[in-house]
């Protein structure tokens, strides 16, 4: 079996075993504030999008050791309600896609990039690429990743070449829609 589909599996698996009714008032997208880009003014979204929905990401950016370096492979995370980690929302994965448990996707691309924390992954401004629904993803036009913790590439050389690695990594995901 492939690992990118076991690795899906064990993330759906643990989806469905993690699985919780959402409280009201904890759904995602019930803050429409955007995040606060600090000096990363290059990740402005433009006019005309709005915050649709705000999910908090817990998980692991693979890397594959290629003899001399890390390589980003793919992320893998679930997506929850709030930051504390309560209801799960959804899944995030290589494309980069994200996938709520309503069946909505949305499959982007990176626009912009700011390291706002030089021991954390980059924060993002990235362009949906397609999207379908319906569901939470459904319209989604741009997505922000901010607020990161970890997921660096190691610093130490890997072991082997083709040898995978995965770092732990939160961030927070605002996810926005065109305002008519």
């Amino acid at each position: 079996m492939h690992r990118s589909h076991t690795t899906r599996t064990t993330l759906t698996l643990l989806l469905l075993t993690l699985f919780t009714v959402i409280p009201a008032g904890a759904e995602p997208g019930n803050d429409q504030r955007a995040p606060d880009l600090g000096d990363c003014e290059d990740l402005e979204v433009p006019a005309g999008h709005k915050v649709a929905y705000r999910t908090y990401a817990a998980g692991v950016q693979i890397y594959r050791w290629n003899g001399t370096s890390w390589d980003f492979v793919r992320p893998e995370a679930l997506l929850f309600a709030d930051a504390d980690g309560n209801g799960v929302v959804g899944t995030h994965y290589a494309g980069p896609r994200w996938e709520g448990n309503d069946g909505s996707i949305v499959h982007a691309a990176v626009l912009e990039r700011c390291t706002p924390d030089p021991d954390a992954i980059q924060w993002l401004l990235l362009k949906a690429v397609s999207s379908t629904g319906p569901g939470i993803f459904h319209r989604i036009t741009y997505i922000h990743r901010v607020n990161t913790v970890g997921g660096l590439a190691p610093e130490d050389p890997g072991d082997f070449v083709g040898e995978e690695v995965g770092v732990p990594y939160t961030a927070e995901y605002f996810f926005y829609r065109a305002h008519r």
